[in-house]
């Protein structure tokens, strides 16, 4: 029911703004006054004692003013004859055919046509135009998961991510960041650090201060329905929205934000440089710095993390890394944690089906995940960095451990076919290009998350030793199958006699330990044989084949050790130096060694200091958001000791035996499957660019060569393979200094 208040002159004395607004302010002369009204101009109070400008001489023109209405109280800044411009628009200074109620503006804005405007404080130059209501209510929290006082705990913001049943919410502050929501939707058996948590965001909320909406100075906001509870940073362009309700857009002059034409924010919290267009929808949500969010695409209780790009389709209940590309109107992610650098194909259905009674089934999946067209997964599963999933429906719960792997369906089969090292055996063009292209990609002025955009980092490593573990714990079972199971799951075997020698070794042993070293001993004699093995924990009911294992295990190898020596490599240079020697062996083992490791938004850090972080939260050492950004700041400081200590440990992993112990051959041996690793990038990379010059079917579009090269370009002329060209020489010459005292 609409309430009616009656005013009356007895009733309502004039209103008075806070007193910190009036510096430099002064009541309207009668002359002013006069004008005011001839211009047909109202005021709630009859004197115009409400109303307040600036006292410099010649900073307050009342002929700006047309036909407008003051209520409450109204502060302005000056007020000169002036125009302001913004692309094509051009409009004079002043306050034109507007209502204002408890506003403050600042110097030389244009108000013109905003039907409602209450309770806002407005910057300088500033453009409001065409705007049919815009107003701030008093227990407005900008789309922060704060309460004001008197406010009960139920009216918090939540943003359900990762999770239907809002069991991995989070609350949302505009400093946030995907590894704050991140941390803080993974570790929920922690309570204490979940009231912590809590204790953070709401340190410095001042909740009994007033409320009032801001658009700071220089923003343009034009042709737009309803803007409420809003707070507009400076240089933001807002056009043509629908509704702006409760929401923060967080925008300056470096990293200037937009929002386009029927827009609906809602509940929320936009990042710095941030573009929302052509009738998208957001609720319950935080964008990142630099992402778009556009044609139609609707993203509800989501965190979108920097660096990614949303269109058409459809995302709820996510926590998304940087660096992720969603297209085409049939996508479609729920309930999802995704870890950056992913890229989600068209009719992909993730998130559809459960195979529960009730909404609360999940999806993890590392950084690079890449599910196919018309894909769709049936939930729980769980997918490691840098899968690459073919075209199908997978029917049961997943769990691909195998990173860089290629997952598919088998024909008239229930296990899921799994190539380990995929990327690496046919691919390595895409590895190279993602190292590259998202670093280009990164437009962000301001780098508070850190991104690892590298193929090859801790995570990523962590889970290929991983999977070289399990790929000789089960080649172990291949080698103690029966004799006509064991052939069957042979495809090709060049060396039958010593598949013999190794199954007679395997019988004879007695612990698991022993058949270990039996099988890493068969894949390092035998690397051009081709058998399947079954790994039952990667698919629920039906479990996997694994294809080409031996193949996938020396890539795994070549690559670790690929790593090994970048990092070390790299540490070197970092620390004056181009060599390697036993001095610098030891330098290293000096440095803490982490062997777990976590992608905390994006940014690679240990799980040790994971846990540091934690127990400085729940003492009190740290008590806000910055200081855990400061945290994270300190972590990536040291990223590089941590990684080169890694390196380190990764090779001794690989030869069982300590560095020191490492021989000429040894050393050579790492040299040659590092340089093979990278000059392999170079020719797999000119190799699949090629194709698009030589492969008939990719010409059969074209009337001749010359339309072709006019259209594609030609190879010499690729910026990206020059550029990696360029980096391969320098590399392989950094790898002889390296490598110059120890081989």
């Amino acid at each position: 029911m609409v309430k009616v208040t009656l005013k009356t002159e007895s009733l309502l004395p004039p209103a008075r703004p806070p007193r910190e607004l009036l510096s430099g302010k002064r009541h309207l002369t009668p002359k002013e006054i006069y004008v005011l009204i001839q211009n047909r101009n109202v005021s709630s109070d009859p004197d115009w004692q409400n109303v307040y400008v600036s006292d410099g001489p010649g900073e307050f023109f009342p002929e700006q003013i047309i036909q407008s209405e003051f209520d409450g109280w109204v502060v302005l800044g000056k007020l000169r004859p002036a125009a302001l411009n913004y692309h094509d628009l051009e409009l004079d200074t002043g306050i034109y055919r507007s209502v204002l109620k408890d506003v403050l503006t600042g110097d030389d804005c244009v108000i013109r046509n905003v039907s409602y405007l209450q309770n806002y404080r407005i910057g300088s130059r500033v453009v409001l135009f065409n705007i049919q209501e815009m107003s701030c209510t008093e227990h407005s929290k900008f789309g922060e998961g704060v309460l004001k006082a008197g406010e009960a705990e139920e009216n918090r913001i939540w943003i359900g991510v990762g999770n239907e049943n809002n069991a991995r919410a989070v609350l949302p502050f505009t400093s946030m960041l995907p590894g704050d929501a991140y941390l803080w939707s993974r570790y929920r058996e922690d309570s204490a650090l979940m009231r912590r948590f809590v204790e953070l965001t709401e340190n410095g909320n001042d909740k009994a201060a007033p409320t009032f909406g801001i658009v700071e100075d220089d923003a343009v906001i034009k042709n737009c329905t309803l803007l409420k509870d809003a707070r507009i940073g400076s240089c933001a362009y807002i056009k043509g929205a629908f509704k702006l309700k409760n929401i923060t857009v967080l925008s300056s002059e470096a990293e200037p934000s937009q929002i386009g034409e029927g827009v609906e924010l809602v509940n929320g919290i936009m990042g710095y440089s941030s573009r929302v267009f052509y009738q998208a929808v957001a609720v319950r949500f935080v964008i990142g710095r630099n992402c778009q969010l556009k044609y139609g695409a609707r993203l509800l209780n989501s965190v979108l993390g920097d660096n990614s790009t949303v269109s058409c389709c459809e995302l709820l209940n996510n926590l998304i890394f940087p660096f992720h590309e969603q297209h085409h109107n049939s996508s479609f992610l729920i309930a999802a944690t995704v870890q950056g650098q992913s890229n989600i194909a068209s009719a992909a259905t993730i998130g559809s089906n459960h195979n529960s009674r009730s909404p609360d089934g999940e999806m993890i999946a590392g950084r690079g995940f890449w599910p196919g067209l018309c894909s769709d997964f049936k939930y729980d599963s769980r997918f490691a960095s840098f899968v690459l999933v073919a075209k199908g429906s997978y029917q049961y719960d997943l769990n691909i451990t195998y990173p860089f792997s290629l997952l598919g369906t088998g024909k008239g089969e229930n296990a899921v076919h799994i190539i380990p090292g995929y990327w690496f055996l046919y691919n390595m063009f895409a590895i190279v290009r993602n190292k590259y292209k998202f670093a280009a990609r990164d437009k962000r002025v301001v780098k508070v998350q850190h991104i690892e955009t590298d193929p090859f980092a801790p995570d990523t490593i962590q889970e290929v030793v991983c999977a070289l573990e399990r790929l000789v714990e089960l080649t172990g079972r291949y080698l103690k199958l029966p004799r006509d199971k064991c052939d069957e799951l042979t495809q090709f075997n060049p060396e039958p006699d010593m598949l013999d020698s190794f199954r007679d070794r395997a019988a004879r042993v007695t612990t698991e330990k022993e058949l270990y070293a039996i099988a890493k001993d068969y894949l390092h004699q035998n690397p051009l044989v081709k058998f399947l093995l079954t790994d039952d924990r990667c698919q629920k009911k039906y479990g996997a084949l694994i294809y080409k294992p031996a193949q996938g295990y020396k890539e795994y190898r070549r690559i670790t050790k690929y790593f090994a020596v970048s990092a070390i490599m790299d540490w070197l240079e970092e620390n004056g130096c181009d060599r390697m020697s036993e001095h610098e062996f030891e330098r290293l083992r000096g440095i803490p060694l982490y062997l777990k490791w976590e992608n905390v938004g994006g940014q690679i850090i240990p799980c040790d200091k994971v846990s540091e972080l934690f127990g400085k939260i729940k003492d009190g050492s740290i008590n806000s958001w910055q200081q855990v950004h400061d945290f994270y700041d300190e972590c990536q400081r040291s990223y590089g000791d941590y990684k080169a200590r890694y390196a380190l440990y990764l090779m001794e992993f690989l030869y069982s035996r300590k560095v020191t112990e490492f021989d000429s051959g040894t050393f050579s041996d790492i040299k040659k499957d590092v340089a093979y690793v990278s000059v392999n990038m170079l020719e797999s990379s000119i190799a699949s660019r090629d194709k698009d010059y030589t492969d008939f079917f990719r010409t059969v579009t074209f009337r001749n060569k010359e339309e072709m090269e006019a259209v594609l370009g030609t190879l010499k002329d690729s910026d990206f393979l020059q550029v990696l060209r360029s980096e391969t020489e320098t590399f392989c010459e950094r790898l002889e200094r390296f490598f110059r005292n120890l081989c």
